[in-house]
C-alpha cells in the first residue's frame, strides 16, 4: 500500500534542508523547516514555505528535541518526516516516535536502525552475512577498558557508537592516552548526537576509506549505486569524496559491492544506506552501515545513471518511504563519468583545523549556480549559507560542498580546482586554498590517496600555509587601489572613466600588509581616467579601471596593457581581491598607527567563541610545555588549550561552563627565573 506525501517536515538544517527542499519543490510537496534561535534567519528556512520554531540554542534543547519535532509535524500538518543526516538521521527511537504518530517515516524501519546502532551487533550480523570486519569492543561501566585495549591492541580508535562525520572519535597509541580519550569522545558523542555511547575498535594505519551507496524498497528490492572514495579526512572527517573510487579494478569493485548488497540483505535493507570499508593491502573491512543519507551522497548523484538518466536519492527516498517500489534493477544501474566532491568550511588548516565564525560578507562563485546538465561536465553547489549569512559557534561550520563532474577524472579534478579558486570569499577563514593545493597535489592525481593523506603531505602549519605569490600580492594591491579610486564620487558625466581629471592630480600612496609584508602602492592620476602606479618605489606602470561588469560584479582594470576582470571585496581594513589566479588577501594600514595593548606574557587565548569544558590545572600548579591547562568546545568538537612552555600556573580567568569570545585570556603560564 502506497501513501501519500503532500507536506514534508524537515528534521534538520543547513546544506542538507536546502537540498531536500529542492526536490520537495520538484516534487510538488510543500517543504516544513524547523528552526532554533541562532538559525531564524538561515537559508534553510527561507528555502521553505513553512518554517516552525525550535526555541533554544543547543542541539539538545533543539534538532536533538524529539516532542518538540513531532509538535512541529502534528502543528503543521506534515505527512512525513525527512532526518537529513547528522542529529536523529540514526536514532532508531525518534523513527519509532514518528510512527507512533501515524506519521510516514523517510529513512530505514527503526529496528534496522537499532541494529546497526549498535555498532558491535552490527558487526555480528555482517560476519554471519559473509562480510569481513574488524574486532571491536564496548565500553561500559561493566567493561575494563585497560583489558578490552589490549584485546583489542594499539593503535585503537575510540569511536562513537550512535556517530559519523568524525565526532566522538578518537585515536589512541598508547594506554596512558586512553581514560581522557575515552571521556572526550563520551563528551564529544553526547553533544553531537545525544548518545554518549563509544566503543574500542583496531585502528588501520593509512587505509583507503571506500564506500557503497545502497538502495532498498518494502518489496524485497534491493540494488547498490556504486562506490565512494573518501580517503581525504581530516580529524576523521571526510573533506573530498569521489566516484569511481581512482585506484580500484573492476574485480575490487564488484567484491565490495557484492559485500555491501550482502550487507543490505541480512538486514532486508529498505531506503538509502551505506555500507562503509576500509581497504588496506588488498582487503575491504566492514566498518559500518550509516542507516541515512550521506552529505556526499551528490558524487553519486552526479555519476549514476539508470536508462541514460540521472537518480536524484532524495526523490527515491521519498517514494520507497511511500510505499512504492524501487523504479529500476541492477542491470539498469551504470557508473557514467567521474565526480568529485569538497567540503568547503569555515576553518583554520594552518591552526590545526580550528572552525572560524564571523559572517560571510561575500561569497560570489566565478559563475551563476546551476546544476550542470546530466551528461555534460559542470559545478554543483550544496549549501546552506550565502552572502550576509553568520557561521556561528552553534553548529557545523561547512559553507558548501563543491560538486564538479567530468567526463575524466583529470577533468572532473580541474574543474573543482578551479571553480574554487575563482570563488570570492571575504569575512571567515576557510580550507579554500588547502582543497585546491590537494586537488592539484601530483600524488592526488595520481590517485595515491588514504586516510592520511593530509597527515603526510600537510603534516603542519607551515605545510598547510599558502602565501600567495609576490607577483600576485603587486598586482592585488594595484587593482585594491583603483578599485577604491573607482569608487570614490568623483561627480563625473555618464560615459567617462571614474577619476577621469583635465588635469594630473596630485601623487599620493596606499600601504597594505600581505603575509607580514608591507606593499606601498604610489599612484598619480593621469589625464583620460588613466593612473600612473609604482609599487615599492619601482618604475611607474600605466593603469586604469575600464569598467564594472554589472552581471558578474567584477571590475576590468588594464595593467601594463593587459586587461584582467577582477573581483575586490573590502570590509574596514580587509581588502580580498580575486584575480584570475586566485584570491589574495591584503590588510590596508592606516595612515596614522595604531596604539594596540601589550600581550600579556606567558597568556593562553580562546582561539574562537565557544565554551569551556573543564579547567586541569589550579593557580600555583607546575606544568610542563604543552601540558593540558583546559579544554574549550566550539561547533560540538573540543580543543585542548596547552601550556605554551614550562612554568607556574598564575592566573586562571575561566571555570567548566564559562563562555568565552575569540582571543580572551584563559590561563597565563609564568616561565621559571
Amino acid at each position: 500500500m502506497t501513501v501519500t506525501i503532500a507536506r514534508l517536515l524537515i528534521a534538520n538544517r543547513g546544506e542538507i534542508a536546502v537540498r531536500i527542499a529542492g526536490t520537495c519543490r520538484v516534487l510538488g510537496i510543500v517543504p516544513v523547516a524547523v528552526f532554533s534561535d541562532a538559525d531564524a534567519g538561515a537559508l534553510h528556512v527561507r528555502s521553505c514555505e513553512v518554517a516552525v520554531r525550535l526555541p533554544g540554542t543547543a542541539p539538545r534543547d533543539t534538532y536533538l528535541r524529539v516532542e518538540s519535532l513531532l509538535d512541529a509535524a502534528r502543528r503543521t500538518g506534515t505527512d512525513a518526516v525527512h532526518p537529513g543526516y547528522g542529529f536523529l538521521a540514526e536514532n532508531a527511537d525518534f523513527a519509532a516516535a514518528v510512527i507512533e504518530a501515524g506519521l510516514t517515516w523517510v529513512g530505514p524501519r527503526p529496528e534496522v536502525i537499532a541494529q546497526m546502532g549498535d555498532k558491535l551487533a552490527a558487526k555480528e550480523l555482517m560476519r554471519g552475512a559473509g562480510v569481513p570486519t574488524l574486532a571491536s569492543i564496548a565500553v561500559s561501566a561493566e567493561v575494563d577498558v585497560d583489558a578490552a585495549a589490549d584485546e583489542v591492541g594499539f593503535p585503537i580508535l575510540v569511536k562513537a557508537a550512535a556517530g559519523g562525520g568524525g565526532k566522538g572519535m578518537r585515536v589512541v597509541r598508547s594506554a596512558p592516552e586512553l581514560p581522557e580519550a575515552v571521556a572526550a569522545a563520551q563528551r564529544e558523542a553526547a553533544g553531537a548526537f545525544g548518545d554518549e555511547r563509544v566503543f574500542l575498535e583496531r585502528y588501520i594505519e593509512a587505509p583507503r576509506h571506500i564506500e557503497v551507496q545502497i538502495l532498498g524498497d518494502e518489496h524485497g528490492g534491493l540494488v547498490h549505486l556504486f562506490e565512494r572514495e573518501c580517503s581525504i579526512q581530516r580529524r576523521h572527517q571526510k573533506v573530498i569524496e569521489e566516484s569511481p573510487a581512482p585506484t580500484l579494478s573492476p574485480a575490487e569493485r564488484s567484491a565490495v559491492t557484492t559485500a555491501a548488497v550482502d550487507a543490505g540483505r541480512a538486514l532486508s535493507y529498505s531506503n538509502a544506506g551505506t555500507v562503509e570499508f576500509v581497504y588496506a593491502d588488498g582487503e575491504f573491512n566492514f566498518l559500518e552501515i550509516n542507516t541515512r543519507l550521506q552529505v556526499e551522497h551528490p558524487v553519486t548523484e552526479a555519476v549514476v545513471r539508470v536508462g541514460g538518466a540521472p537518480v536524484d536519492l532524495v526523490a527515491l527516498q521519498l517514494a520507497v518511504a511511500a510505499g512504492e517500489r524501487l523504479p529500476f534493477e541492477q542491470a539498469d544501474v551504470e557508473q557514467v563519468g567521474h565526480a568529485l566532491e569538497a567540503r568547503l568550511y569555515a576553518e583554520d588548516p594552518a591552526n590545526d583545523y580550528l572552525p572560524a565564525t564571523g559572517t560571510l560578507r561575500s561569497l560570489a562563485r566565478p559563475a551563476p549556480a546551476s546544476v550542470p546538465r546530466p551528461d555534460e561536465p559542470g559545478v554543483r553547489w550544496d549549501s546552506g549559507v550565502e552572502t550576509g549569512d553568520d557561521i556561528s559557534t552553534h553548529y557545523d561550520p561547512m559553507i558548501a560542498k563543491v560538486i564538479a563532474r567530468g567526463l575524466t577524472r583529470a577533468q572532473a579534478v580541474a574543474l573543482l580546482a578551479r571553480e574554487l579558486e575563482g570563488t570570492l570569499i571575504d569575512g571567515v577563514r576557510t580550507n579554500r586554498d588547502l582543497l585546491v593545493h590537494v586537488l592539484r597535489h601530483e600524488a592526488f592525481m595520481a590517485g595515491e590517496t588514504t586516510t592520511h593523506f593530509l597527515d603526510e603531505h600537510y603534516p603542519d602549519q607551515a605545510a598547510r600555509t599558502f602565501p600567495p605569490d609576490p607577483s600576485a600580492v603587486e598586482t592585488a594591491a594595484i587593482v585594491a587601489t583603483l578599485a577604491e579610486l573607482a569608487a570614490r564620487p568623483w561627480d563625473v558625466l555618464s560615459g567617462i572613466p571614474a577619476g577621469f581629471e583635465s588635469h594630473p592630480l596630485g601623487a599620493d600612496h596606499a600601504r597594505y600588509l600581505a603575509g607580514g609584508h608591507e606593499v606601498e602602492i604610489a599612484y598619480e592620476g593621469r589625464r583620460g581616467g588613466e593612473w600612473s602606479v609604482r609599487v615599492d618605489g619601482g618604475d611607474p606602470r600605466p593603469a586604469a579601471v575600464l569598467g564594472l561588469e554589472e552581471t558578474a560584479g567584477a571590475i576590468v582594470v588594464e595593467l601594463d596593457g593587459v586587461r584582467i576582470v577582477v573581483r575586490v571585496s573590502a570590509s574596514g581594513r580587509e581588502r580580498h581581491v580575486l584575480l584570475p589566479t586566485g584570491q589574495v588577501s591584503l590588510l590596508a594600514e592606516p595612515r596614522y598607527p595604531e596604539h594596540r595593548p601589550a600581550d600579556i606574557p606567558g597568556a593562553t587565548l580562546a582561539p574562537m567563541p565557544g565554551a569551556i569544558v573543564s579547567v586541569a590545572v589550579e593557580e600555583g600548579d607546575e606544568v610542563a610545555e604543552g601540558d593540558l591547562l583546559c579544554v574549550v568546545e566550539a561547533m560540538k568538537m573540543e580543543h585542548r588549550i596547552t601550556a605554551p612552555h614550562a612554568g607556574t600556573v598564575e592566573q586562571v580567568h575561566v571555570a567548566a561552563g564559562d563562555q568565552v569570545d575569540a582571543d580572551e585570556v584563559l590561563i597565563v603560564v609564568t616561565p621559571p627565573d
